[in-house]
């Protein structure tokens, strides 16, 4: 015949093993609790440069080592910073120097061109009177064309 495992009328093996659950739920938490978790834990501090003892094996506290990581973290920090300062003081002097270059040839185009205006303006004065000078030397030869075409015919 076949045994049936589950039936309790037949075999004992439930009431067996929710015993041994029972019993040993707890050390079995209780060891993986302190094998497990606290062997991760210690590993994991003692990568992240936490430790129990000092370079000469004495005991060292948390707090003092906590505070030694601090400082040595604000250390480094405060040298970044100081880094990143220095970076953007160079930067800023750099673009003020690019700037300076860029309005001292700025101002050379515009005095260029305020001369090669002034020079324009200078020859479209002289084309101006050379042309007025014709247009009142014209006019005078008209004049006399027709003074001297009046006094032909009478």
């Amino acid at each position: 015949g076949t045994v049936q495992v589950e039936n309790e009328t037949h075999c004992d093996f439930v009431k067996l093993r929710e015993m041994l659950i029972r019993t040993n739920m707890e050390d079995m938490r209780e060891k993986t609790h302190t094998r497990h978790y606290e062997l991760y834990r210690q590993k994991r501090l003692e990568q992240m440069g936490f430790s129990d003892v000092d370079s000469d094996n004495k005991p060292i506290s948390f707090q003092q080592t906590f505070e030694a990581k601090r400082s040595n973290h604000l250390a480094e920090l405060q040298s970044k910073e100081e880094e990143v300062r220095q970076m953007f003081v160079q930067r800023v002097k750099e673009k003020e120097a690019e700037l300076k270059e860029s309005e001292k040839d700025l101002h050379a185009k515009f005095e260029k061109l305020k001369r090669d205006h002034a020079e324009e303006k200078r020859k479209l004065e002289e084309s101006r009177k050379a042309l007025e000078e014709d247009y009142l030397d014209f006019q005078r030869r008209k004049q006399q064309l027709v003074t001297a075409h009046h006094t032909l015919t009478l």
